[in-house]
């Protein structure tokens, strides 16, 4: 009789161009795990919105798996402790599982390695970190030749369908689902998250509606009030549909004029690159001058106050203040405003961009550490890639072009929803409108404050 192999799930919950399934599934029969290590990761343990997700993906999961009368193992406690004692119960000695590059991941992966048999495949991204390089054999630290580069390497190859017939070996104990307590309790938050279908049948489906407006990509990218974004990040952070299968199918459906969406999956490459290149960058700037840069003090009482009105929506920019209220209901914003409400809190509220990293680990149902750091240093200038900290986006301006019609301000500040269109985007401008804030900040003044902060900072 075959051995039995053990399958370990993590951002990879997927049956379909999963190669550690198709590893596992073609040497014996095998069991499934997820192991809910809160104590590896540390500090960037996922968040509450990512939670939510979790608990209703390894649902779908589950079902996928039942199919095939293979049931998912779930535990929570120390990863390597608890693979070791289910490997040792069905009498495994191989672990397969997708390779993961977070640094918590990284370390994880060895310490399972030394003591089990871990096989591990690349599959969560068009090409692992360390696989494009430049003719010196460096790593690339710019977007723009790197893309160049992983462009030779591309497309990739056609994503393979989940297998026909899978074997279960015999499951030792799980825990419930429910009793991680994984969804939230608090009843102010998550009211929208309905819009989503966590799972691969959800990012399946996600992909077709998008497939059919992806030749619009490259102008609705930049209009936040119109639906024609993939919202595609949950499912791909998950690991519920593979990058190649977007690939094919988005540049099927829209030929030449799918390269800029497709440039976005780069780009996704490109943030796992720069984690795995420095490690430490959740935590500090890749330019270590900006830690020299004299932020507003959080812990006191004006610090604290500006935070906390940043982020539920209060700012009295209406543009800012509409984004941070969509995240707050559905767990993402629109990748435009997400730009100008991190420039607005580093630049306008002069607040360290870690604060607007964390908050946005916690309430993001995409939150990925690569592309939640590469964007965050990239609004603050720190990042080896980066906008110059100089370039401060005005809101009022951003709103006025991206947003002219109001249509999106209008759907997540409804204390504006019946103002002129020349109110909606600085409404103080006009009178102000009863309920809504006054600007939190003057444009003008901020932004020299900022610069000087900065001047000082470099000297």
């Amino acid at each position: 009789m075959a051995e039995p192999q053990l399958i370990w799930f993590r951002q990879d919950l997927r049956l379909a161009d999963q190669a550690a399934v198709a590893a596992a599934a073609s040497r014996g029969p095998v069991a499934a795990i997820y192991v809910l290590d809160d104590g590896a990761a540390g500090d960037w343990r996922i968040g509450g919105a990512q939670r939510w997700w979790l608990h209703h993906s390894l649902t779908a999961l589950a079902a996928d798996l039942a199919k095939h009368r293979i049931k998912l193992i779930l535990r929570r406690g120390d990863t390597v402790t608890i693979l070791a004692e289910v490997a040792a119960a069905i009498g495994a000695r191989t672990v397969h599982a997708l390779h993961h590059y977070e640094p918590f991941a990284v370390a994880q992966q060895a310490a399972v390695a030394a003591r089990l048999d871990l096989q591990l495949y690349d599959g969560n991204y068009l090409l692992p970190p360390g696989a494009v390089t430049t003719g010196a054999g460096a790593r690339y630290r710019i977007f723009t030749p790197y893309w160049r580069a992983l462009q030779t390497r591309l497309p990739p190859a056609p994503p393979l369908p989940a297998p026909q017939a899978m074997t279960a070996a015999p499951p030792p104990n799980s825990d419930r689902l429910a009793d991680w307590q994984l969804l939230p309790t608090r009843p102010d938050w998550s009211g929208g998250f309905d819009v989503w279908t966590p799972g691969s049948a959800g990012a399946n489906a996600a992909l077709q509606i998008f497939a059919g407006v992806a030749h619009d990509y490259d102008h609705g990218r930049n209009i936040p009030g119109a639906a024609l974004t993939s919202r595609l990040s949950p499912h791909l952070h998950f690991g519920e549909i593979s990058p190649a299968a977007v690939w094919a199918s988005v540049s099927e459906a829209a030929g030449a004029r799918a390269e800029p969406f497709l440039r976005e999956l780069g780009w996704r490459d490109f943030a796992a690159t720069l984690l795995d290149s420095f490690p430490d960058s959740p935590d500090h700037p890749q330019r270590a001058a900006f830690e020299r840069l004299a932020f507003t003090d959080v812990d006191s009482f004006d610090g604290a106050e500006a935070l906390h009105a940043w982020q539920h929506g209060r700012t009295g920019y209406p543009i800012v203040d509409a984004g941070m209220r969509q995240l707050w209901a559905t767990g993402w914003m629109h990748n435009r405003v997400r730009m100008i409400a991190a420039s607005f809190l580093i630049k306008h509220q002069l607040i360290d961009w870690r604060h607007g990293a964390r908050w946005f680990w916690d309430t993001l149902v995409d939150a990925d550490l690569g592309s939640n750091t590469l964007g965050w240093q990239w609004s603050m200038g720190s990042g080896v890639d980066s906008q110059p900290f100089y370039r401060i986006m005005a809101p009022v301006t951003q709103s006025e072009k991206f947003d002219a019609a109001g249509r999106y301000i209008r759907r997540w500040v409804p204390e504006l929803a019946k103002v002129s269109d020349d109110a909606v985007h600085a409404p103080w401008l006009h009178g102000g409108v009863r309920g809504y804030p006054p600007p939190i900040v003057d444009h003008a003044a901020a932004r020299a404050r900022a610069l000087a902060a900065y001047a000082a900072a470099k000297d």
